[in-house]
């Protein structure tokens, strides 16, 4: 990849683009940065945006710095959001933490990544320290903040700890001495304040590159583990390609510039390829997002597995199979212990959105008492099923 594609492909707004072009063309190994917060265990496509990115500047020969925001977890970063999150326990981000690094390992050479854990830095701070980073930066920056300057507005709450979210993550970038750091469009600020932070530390600013951010299954906003529109890097093969399958046709060239390493010559091929059949383009990509992630094999087996479903509308080969030792079950609870809804609430809505088959007969009756046979399949939606026997 060349330096101009590098700072070019999938990428929304570069802090500062002369220098970093500068230092690029030097002979300065640099320190990439990228953090994360591990509020849930996956990592998505969205995540793997910029990661890959990083990926490109390690195959380039620079230091991939991967944090993850073990302490601005139990935070929640605030951007964009209307409500204060709610606090995620120490055992959480520990459990999520643990899975973040071996999915990032997908991506990134491991043997070539920097890895961390902010608590390595901010275990060690006392009240006499979180003073003094926070007299880095003055209240009337932090209530510039977007999100902050909104909810204020709006007379929405704006508690005291969230103003230290970005300050946490400024100061990371002082504790890896970054000389760049990746993020997404809605991250601006507090990327920002990371080379405030350095300057206020006699540290060289680092340069910013801001990435576009991917769209979520829901075609609206952006992928996101808290809206549940997300594909996550560790989804079984079948499900990856049942997820990309079901993006909506105008994303399709975002997927393909955003998550895959095509070429722009190869993206203007399937650009044209997208206009004139946009099934067959988006089973292209919902292929070689599997390979990525598990291999050649899996992405054949999971492409024959979803024409067999919604082609042939036939049933899967290989699915779930749950014992149930009742002649006779409502429709909630038996999609509760099938492991297809997590709640009553939850069924009952999947039932009155018509998304609820059993053996080829949609269940309107939310409160409906099925008889349970000695073996039957139930569907919820159009990829999930399950196998219930006696």
């Amino acid at each position: 990849m060349t330096i101009d594609e590098l700072l070019t492909r999938g990428v929304s707004e570069i802090i500062i683009k002369s220098s970093l072009e500068n230092k690029l063309k030097g002979d300065k190994k640099l320190r990439i940065k990228y953090g994360i917060d591990p509020n849930k265990g996956d990592i998505h496509l969205g995540h793997a945006v910029p990661i890959r990115k990083l990926k490109a500047f390690q195959d380039m020969g620079h230091t991939a710095v991967f944090i993850i925001g073990d302490y601005t977890a139990r935070i929640g970063d605030p951007s964009g959001k209307d409500e204060t999150r709610k606090p995620v326990s120490e055992e959480e981000v520990k459990k999520n933490a643990d899975a973040f690094f071996s999915q990032a390992f997908r991506i990134l050479d491991q043997s070539k990544t920097e890895i961390h854990l902010q608590s390595e830095w901010f275990k060690d701070f006392d009240l006499a320290k979180v003073i003094e980073v926070a007299s880095k930066t003055s209240v009337s920056q932090i209530v510039e903040h977007e999100t902050f300057k909104k909810r204020l507005s709006e007379g929405k709450p704006f508690m005291l700890h969230e103003a230290i979210y970005p300050i946490l993550q400024g100061y990371d970038s002082v504790a890896v001495r970054a000389d760049v750091e990746l993020g997404g469009t809605d991250q601006k600020f507090n990327l920002l304040m990371g080379r405030q932070i350095q300057k206020a530390y006699d540290q060289p600013e680092q340069d910013i590159l801001m990435m576009n951010y991917l769209i979520g299954l829901d075609g609206k906003e952006k992928m996101s583990k808290s809206l549940g529109n997300y594909i996550a890097i560790s989804d079984k093969p079948e499900d990856m390609y049942g997820k990309v399958m079901s993006i909506p046709d105008s994303l399709i060239m975002q997927y393909f510039e955003l998550c895959t390493d095509l070429t722009d010559e190869a993206l203007r091929i399937i650009e044209k390829e997208s206009k004139d059949d946009p099934r067959n383009t988006k089973a292209k990509l919902a292929k070689l997002i599997v390979e990525m992630y598990h291999s050649e094999e899996s992405a054949e087996n999971a492409a024959g597995e979803f024409d067999r479903i919604f082609k042939n509308k036939e049933k899967p080969e290989d699915m779930l199979v749950k014992r149930i030792d009742v002649s006779e079950c409502r429709i909630d609870d038996l999609l509760m212990k099938c492991e297809l809804a997590t709640s009553k609430a939850e069924a009952k809505r999947l039932v009155e959105q018509g998304g609820v088959e059993i053996e080829g007969e949609k269940i309107t009756d939310p409160f409906k008492t099925i008889e349970v046979k000695d073996e039957m399949i139930i569907q919820v939606g159009k990829r999930r099923f399950v196998k219930i026997k006696r």
